[in-house]
């Protein structure tokens, strides 16, 4: 099997997820409120929850599996450790830059109120894999074993979702700055808190080192297929104990901080991942519009963010005009023409990459400069 087909379902999971984010955001930014209480909204809702835990999983996983050949470079302060920290903290500002009270640097200042910064500091889905990303990476700095490596995150993984539950009910912000509180738990605002999200990466940077090991002892399809047997068995067993009437009077209740239910999902994402590894093997996929999603997943989180909720319609967004108030009919539509335009761009941008990068390059900073001009003198 081709070598770009043995990778591909990488980019299928995190095109897959990234175009389903698309749904995801349309959905509950647009859909009216009564529908949102029918059940089939329930099991779209659950669906809908996998999302992020795919997007956040794969992201460690091809950290880990990237970084490997790179160790060296990393630890001699090359090139590629500059470059990678240049890209999580590229990450890391987008995810900033999508909450941003105002776009204008005059407006911030002098109109933001306390509701406005905290919704500002908010840990979202960008936020946790840049810290994640980085954590990752200074780990990979320190330790040189890759059976410690691989240990590290995987105690790592246990401890981050099993405290989570502890450090719910604790508000932060007492007795620290706003913008590290908001990474803590879902207090204010924060929807992707470190605490247990975070996790995810944290697995899926210890499944990345199990795979890169079996791919080079050629045990890749073995691998594979004791991945997916593993990830029911985390499924079941999670969705089981979560079902159970167990409660730790001093441990949070809500379900986003639940070792179990996070335990469910990995299970699931796992699952997935094997799907996408066995239809890319059948298939020998090269070429598809999800993989151009997946590719360019940054591109379309943050391109189809802003067509929902940028603030360029007379000061105001789509949001806010239209928010709450569709059918479902209404919302297919529009998730459909968004996924098109996303995935439009997503090629195009991809294109210009590989037959003109001087442009390309050119084309970001025009962009990134005048996105910066305007928002200081707006």
């Amino acid at each position: 099997m081709p070598s770009k087909s043995r990778l591909a379902f990488i980019d299928l999971l995190r095109g897959w997820a990234v175009l389903v984010m698309v749904e995801v955001h349309v959905f509950n930014a647009f859909i009216r409120p009564d529908i949102r209480t029918e059940d089939w909204f329930k099991a779209l809702n659950f669906i809908n929850g996998l999302v992020a835990p795919s997007f956040i999983f794969i992201s460690g996983f091809v950290f880990v599996l990237t970084s490997q050949k790179k160790i060296e470079s990393f630890r001699s302060f090359g090139y590629p450790f500059w470059k990678q920290l240049g890209r999580i903290g590229l990450v890391l500002l987008t995810g900033y830059a999508l909450h941003l009270p105002f776009y204008s640097l005059h407006r911030i200042i002098t109109d933001t109120v306390e509701k406005g910064w905290l919704v500002f500091y908010q840990s979202d889905v960008l936020h946790c894999i840049a810290i994640g990303l980085l954590l990752l990476f200074l780990l990979r700095l320190a330790i040189n074993d890759n059976r410690v490596y691989r240990a590290v995150l995987f105690l790592g993984g246990l401890i981050v979702i099993g405290i989570a539950p502890f450090i719910w009910n604790i508000d932060f912000i007492n007795f620290m700055p706003a913008p590290l509180a908001a990474y803590m738990n879902g207090q204010h605002y924060s929807i992707f808190p470190l605490f247990p999200w975070m996790g995810f990466m944290l697995f899926g940077g210890f499944i990345a080192m199990g795979y890169s090991a079996a791919r080079e002892a050629g045990r890749e399809q073995v691998y594979i297929s004791r991945l997916a047997l593993v990830g029911a068995l985390v499924m079941v067993g999670g969705a089981i104990i979560d079902a159970l009437p167990i409660h730790i009077h001093i441990a949070s209740s809500d379900i986003r901080a639940n070792p179990f239910f996070f335990l469910e999902r990995l299970g699931i994402v796992l699952l997935l991942l094997t799907i996408c590894w066995y239809y890319a093997a059948w298939r020998h996929t090269e070429r598809s519009f999800v993989l151009d999603a997946g590719r360019e997943s940054l591109m379309v989180y943050a391109a189809h963010l802003l067509v929902i909720f940028g603030q360029f319609w007379q000061y105001h967004s789509l949001y806010f005009y239209y928010g709450k108030s569709a059918g479902v009919v209404s919302c297919i539509v529009a998730t459909l023409v968004l996924v098109t335009l996303m995935v439009a761009a997503a090629k195009l941008w991809e294109w210009l990459k590989q037959n003109h990068l001087p442009l390309a390059r050119v084309m970001f900073w025009i962009f990134a400069g005048t996105t910066l001009l305007v928002f200081i003198l707006k």
